[in-house]
């Protein structure tokens, strides 16, 4: 009983704003069983997904908390884009190719710009200005152009030769994928192992709340919780998302045709805005906080996260599948990814943070989304 309360007590402290939309999910459940409209039934199941992701979160900070750090960071590494990886994976199942890359590099794109805007901004409203590592920083920033290296040369294959066969990109895709796992294995050693301190950031917020106290850090420890009740609500949470993906993919066709969106545009804009809304609750309420390292890491961690590792799963998974899925992405998400790794890697390299950094990061993503609404294919 005594396991309850705190869990109850947990999302009642983190994710009261999940509680309240859990209604979506029975209600999307409903509605895509009495054949509701597609409208009707991707929009609920949106939002259903939206608390089911959060608590997917919670439960892995909770059980990250409880197996310390070395296993926590591990866990967090693998689980940090679960929704993300699951929407993905029922869409590539369902043969829309096309939406999920476009997806990969949305992800990329609201996480750099998107989510470290909205940080920036509603810290930098609060403290006129924020600090946080820049060694790790600049980690991310590294690792990152890997990232758009590997997302660039296929399109760049294809552009600079008359004819490339289908095989051929599909064995570079390949090729690239087990490389980009590789590099993520080295990554999860490097910040796990080797060089650790230098991602010990944020720790003080999760393990308890810090706040100003005669200009020092005072920190309130909260107990530890249940493993496997938290257990329970990681492999239920990540149930429920797997089960609302399959409504939610099954709508998104006919929804977006009847809103007169492209896959495109659905892909980049609209499917991370879905899978992304725990990192994004995380990142705002511990920047509000002040705690801008933690807050910074989500974003770029995120980032890293699906360059690294999802997008090369969805390539070979594809492969063993029947949907070949390769990384030869649009030549205008190739733009829109180098701009966003350009300006976020500016922004962020210094180790500090305001809100007008903040409002043009926010700036350059809705110029981007507006780029991506209105371009034709």
């Amino acid at each position: 009983m005594s396991s309850i309360v705190k869990l109850v007590k947990t999302l009642q402290t983190k994710n009261l704003f999940s509680i309240g939309l859990l209604f979506f999910v029975p209600t999307a459940i409903a509605a895509e069983k009495l054949g509701w409209s597609a409208l009707a039934v991707f929009a609920l199941s949106a939002l259903a997904i939206v608390p089911l992701a959060i608590w997917l979160s919670t439960a892995t900070e909770e059980i990250a908390l409880i197996l310390g750090p070395s296993i926590g960071g591990l866990l967090n590494a693998v689980f940090g884009n679960a929704t993300e990886l699951i929407i993905a994976l029922v869409a590539l199942k369902e043969g829309l190719v096309d939406i999920v890359k476009a997806s990969i590099t949305g992800t990329i794109i609201s996480n750099l710009l998107l989510v470290m805007g909205l940080s920036m901004l509603l810290g930098g409203l609060r403290y006129k200005e924020q600090h946080f590592q820049p060694m790790a920083a600049r980690v991310n920033a590294s690792t990152m152009t890997l990232a758009v290296i590997a997302i660039v040369l296929p399109a760049t294959v294809i552009s600079t030769s008359n004819v490339v066969a289908p095989s051929a990109i599909n064995n570079l895709s390949i090729f690239v994928a087990i490389v980009l796992i590789a590099v993520y294995a080295f990554t999860l050693l490097f910040s796990l192992k080797t060089h650790s301190y230098l991602y010990e950031v944020g720790v003080v917020d999760q393990e308890g709340e810090t706040s100003p106290h005669h200009g020092k850090e005072r920190t309130t420890k909260h107990p530890k919780s249940n493993l496997w009740l938290w257990v329970g609500v990681l492999l239920v949470a990540t149930a429920g998302v797997a089960f609302l993906s399959e409504i939610f993919v099954g709508a998104v066709e006919e929804a977006i045709q009847g809103l007169g969106l492209t896959p495109l545009f659905t892909g980049v804009i609209l499917l991370p805005l879905v899978g992304g809304a725990a990192e994004y609750v995380t990142a705002i309420r511990v920047a509000i906080k002040n705690n801008m390292d933690l807050s910074v890491s989500v974003a770029m961690g995120s980032s890293l996260l699906v360059a690294l590792l999802v997008a090369p799963i969805l390539v070979l998974v594809g492969q063993a599948i029947g949907q070949p899925m390769d990384l030869n992405f649009n030549l205008f998400e190739v733009i829109a990814v180098i701009i966003a790794v350009v300006i976020a890697n500016l922004i962020s390299l210094d180790g500090r943070s305001n809100w007008l950094e903040g409002m043009l990061l926010l700036a350059t993503y809705a110029i981007v989304g507006a780029a991506f609404y209105f371009h034709p294919v």
